[in-house]
C-alpha cells in the first residue's frame, strides 16, 4: 500500500472523492472546504472531489461551476435527467482516477473527518474501510425501520451484508476494478462490497442531522433500493413462496375435509356460514397478490439487468482530461 510521501520520496498519492448531489446547493460548497481543510493536513495526498449532479433544479451546477473553474481539482458531471440515487453515484465512482476513492453523500450527513481514519486504515493494509451507523440522530421511527431492514437483510443473504452501512467508505483502486469490471447496470453497491470477498475494515460513527435543505429519499426511492438488496442477494423470499404455497394448499385441504366430515356427521345440524367463506377467499387472494408481487421483483430485476442500460446519459463533464 501507498506510504506518506515525505517519507518516500514519492509525488503525493492522488486520493479521489465522489459524491452525488440532488439539489443540495447549501452543502456543496461546506462540503468542497471541509475536504480541502483535511487533505491541508496531509500533505502526503492530493485530491480530486467528484461531483456529479442528477439533474438538479437548484443553484446546485451553478455552484459546483463556480468551484471548478477556480480549482482544478473539483469535477463535475451534469446528467441529461435524473437517473435515480443507486445509478449516479457508482456512475462517478466509476470514473475516478486515485490509487483509492471514498464514496459519500453530499449532504454532510457523512462526516468528511472520517476521511482522515479512512485513510489511515487503508495505509495498513486495508482495501475496504467501511463506516457503519452505530447510531443516528434521525427520527427514531426511521431509525428502528432501517435497523431492521439491515438485520433482515443479513439474516436472509447468502452473502454476509454489513449491516448499518450505506455506501460512505474507502475502496482501494483494485477493488473499484473489480466493480468496473461486473458490468452491473444497476447495482446494489452495498452487496457488491460484501459479494467481492476483501474484508472491510469497519469504521463507528454517529449519523449527524441534516444541517441545510432536506431530504431527496423519498418512500419510493428507499422501497426501491430495499428491493434491489432482496431480490440481488437472496432467494429466500422467493424460496418462502414457494413453500407457503404448499403449506396454505395443505391447510386448506384440511379445512375442507373437517367441514365435509361435519357436515356428513351432523347433516341436519351443522351449518358453515359464509363467515368462513369470505374470510378465507380475502386471506387467500391477498396471499396471492403479496407472492404475485414478490415474484414480479425478481422478474423486474431480470428484465433490468437484460436491458442494460447505461447508467446515466452525461450532459456536461468539467475538470475531466479525457
Amino acid at each position: 500500500m501507498n506510504g506518506p510521501a515525505e517519507k518516500t520520496g514519492r509525488p503525493p498519492t492522488l486520493i479521489s472523492i465522489s459524491t452525488g448531489c440532488f439539489n443540495e446547493e447549501e452543502n456543496v460548497e461546506s462540503l468542497r472546504d471541509q475536504i480541502d481543510a483535511i487533505f491541508q493536513q496531509l500533505p502526503q495526498y492530493t485530491y480530486e472531489l467528484i461531483f456529479i449532479d442528477n439533474h438538479s433544479s437548484d443553484g446546485t451546477v451553478e455552484k459546483i461551476r463556480a468551484m471548478a473553474a477556480r480549482d482544478k481539482r473539483v469535477k463535475l458531471i451534469v446528467n441529461a435527467r435524473n437517473f435515480g440515487p443507486i445509478r449516479s453515484p457508482f456512475h462517478a465512482l466509476m470514473l475516478a482516477k486515485g490509487a483509492a476513492v471514498i464514496a459519500m453523500a453530499s449532504d454532510l450527513q457523512d462526516p468528511p473527518e472520517l476521511i482522515r481514519e479512512f485513510l489511515a486504515r487503508w495505509e495498513e493494509g486495508h482495501r475496504i474501510v467501511v463506516a457503519v451507523k452505530k447510531q443516528s440522530l434521525e427520527s427514531p421511527a426511521m431509525w428502528l425501520i432501517r435497523r431492521f431492514y439491515y438485520w433482515m437483510l443479513y439474516k436472509i443473504a447468502e452473502i454476509r451484508v454489513i449491516q448499518n452501512f450505506t455506501g460512505f467508505g474507502l475502496y482501494d483502486r483494485k477493488v473499484v476494478e473489480i466493480i468496473r469490471g461486473l458490468e452491473d447496470p444497476y447495482p446494489y453497491f452495498r452487496g457488491i462490497i460484501a459479494e467481492i470477498g476483501f474484508e472491510p475494515f469497519e469504521v463507528p460513527f454517529t449519523q449527524p442531522l441534516r444541517r441545510r435543505g432536506i431530504t431527496k429519499n423519498n418512500f419510493y426511492m428507499l422501497f426501491d433500493m430495499a428491493m434491489l438488496g432482496i431480490t440481488s442477494h437472496s432467494k429466500v423470499p422467493i424460496r418462502l413462496a414457494t413453500m407457503g404455497g404448499f403449506f396454505l394448499a395443505f391447510v386448506s385441504l384440511m379445512i375442507s375435509l373437517t367441514y365435509l366430515s361435519l357436515k356428513i356427521v351432523f347433516w341436519n345440524t351443522f351449518s358453515m356460514g359464509m363467515a368462513p367463506l369470505v374470510i378465507g377467499v380475502f386471506f387467500f387472494g391477498s396471499v396471492q397478490l403479496f407472492f404475485t408481487g414478490l415474484l414480479g421483483e425478481y422478474v423486474a430485476a431480470i428484465h433490468t439487468q437484460v436491458l442494460k442500460r447505461p447508467h446515466v446519459v452525461e450532459q456536461e463533464r468539467l475538470n475531466f482530461d479525457d
